[in-house]
């Protein structure tokens, strides 16, 4: 395989580790701030998505730092585009919690 391509398809996995990571943190926080169960969803979520990208990491880098390094480089270009496409999107759920209500002296 040649040397260019090896180099693009490091940089599409990371790409793609990057994704996972941060869309599915993005997913997380959408679904547990209206859970019941939020330390549930953000525990899990966050040692699920970082299990999947440190074996992907592993996988894909192997021995070789500058693999690393291109893997690292495809997966801040994600984190980039998921942060630019989350922004656009409305926040419908995270509406201000009403506030209580407080006795009075009347």
């Amino acid at each position: 395989m040649s040397e260019t391509l090896t180099v693009l398809l490091v940089i599409v996995a990371g790409f793609i580790l990057g994704l996972l990571f941060f869309g599915g943190l993005w997913w997380t926080v959408n679904r547990g701030l209206s859970s019941r169960r939020p330390t549930l969803w953000f525990m899990g979520s966050f040692v699920l998505r970082t299990a999947i990208v440190l074996a992907g990491l592993y996988l894909v880098a192997g021995d070789d730092w500058q693999r690393l390094l291109l893997c690292l480089f495809g997966f801040i270009i994600a984190r980039a585009i998921v942060r630019r496409y989350t922004d656009r999107q409305p926040n419908q759920q995270c509406l201000p919690a009403k506030e209580a209500g407080h006795a009075t002296d009347s």
